[in-house]
This record gives C-alpha cells, structure tokens and sequence, in this order.
C-alpha cells in the first residue's frame, strides 16, 4: 500500500463482524489505513474510547455495533468472567463521559439509535470534533451504505465530514436516519 489517506479505526461489537469485513474491505481499497479493534468484553472498547489503544494519527472511528434506546450493545459475560470494576450492560452516555478522551476525532456510530441526541453529546463532550449517528432503526443494508459512501465521498472526492455527510445521508429514506453532530464552531 502506497501512503495511506487516512487512518481509520473501526471498532467491531458482538455480532456486527460481517459489516466489519466489508467495511474495512472497502476502506483499504479506499487507500485508508483501517486499524480493525474486536470487542469481546467492556475493558476492550474502554481501551480503544480512552485512547489508550488508538495508533497514532488515527482520527475517524467507526464504531460497527448494535444499538438500542441510545446505548451499544455490548457482549454479555458471565458473572465470574467480568474483571473487578468492569462495566455490565450497554455502553450510554453515562459510560462515554466516563471512559472517553476522544480529542480531534470524528466518530461514527454505525449502529441502530447511536445518533441519540444525548450519546452524541457525550462523544461531544468527550472532545470529539464530529459525531455521525441514526437517530433510528435503519436497516442493515442501509447502515453499510453510508459509511461506504461517506468514506468514498471523503476519500475520493476529497469532501469534508459534513459535506460527506450530506451526500451520503441524502441517498434514501433508510439513511436520512443518521445525524451529523459538530463540536461547537465546527461545521
């Protein structure tokens, strides 16, 4: 691979592996660098939402989940498998205020109700420049589409987060459902 345009880390919650392969499919052929992070249990994904866990230069996260009613859905361990302190349950707002350090990144929350106003605000105020969410149920296939189309929109023709956004979000009913949220002054 020649210079990479981006560096992209797309993050992969339970049951959403087959969106992953095709969208890190598609971004490598994009030219973007794609830094694949699997979730098997909460300190991962606090791993990766800290920073701890993010190469350097990265600057876009998908986050390839399940969401519902605003939060991840993460995977459920037994009892005697989680570690001390761990979190139990969905990643909300509530887990994003305190776990995130996400300065001058662009998140993507591919994910059923993950452009939940008040999830996006936490990501916000979390220090992200963008958070992209559906504020619904979009169908799968839809869900695949955009990020393909916002990442090609970036890419290949060089368009900013929002003028991607408004592009791929224009395509039809299903993925009018995702929401660009800009840090105050940005846009």
């Amino acid at each position: 691979m020649s210079k990479p345009v981006m560096n992209v880390a797309l993050v992969c919650g339970p049951d959403s592996d087959m969106e992953t392969q095709a969208i890190r499919a598609a971004l490598e052929c994009f030219q973007a660098r794609v830094f694949t992070y699997w979730i098997g249990r909460p300190t991962d994904l606090i791993s990766v939402l800290s920073g701890e866990d993010i190469y350097y230069g990265t600057d876009m996260i998908i986050l390839s989940f399940h969401g519902d009613e605003g939060k991840l859905l993460m995977p459920e361990l037994g009892e005697d498998v989680y570690e001390d302190g761990e979190p139990r349950g969905a990643f909300g707002p509530d887990e994003v205020m305190r776990y995130a350090r996400l300065d001058g990144k662009t998140v993507l929350g591919n994910g059923c109700t993950l452009g939940d106003p008040a999830l996006a605000e936490a990501f916000l105020d979390r220090g992200c420049d963008f958070y992209i969410g559906p504020d619904d149920y979009p169908d799968g296939n839809a869900a695949l589409m955009f990020v393909l189309r916002f990442f090609y929109e970036m890419i290949q023709n060089g368009n900013s987060v929002a003028e991607a956004f408004g592009i791929a979000q224009s395509m039809d009913d299903e993925t009018s459902m995702y929401r660009l949220y800009p840090r105050s002054g940005l846009s």
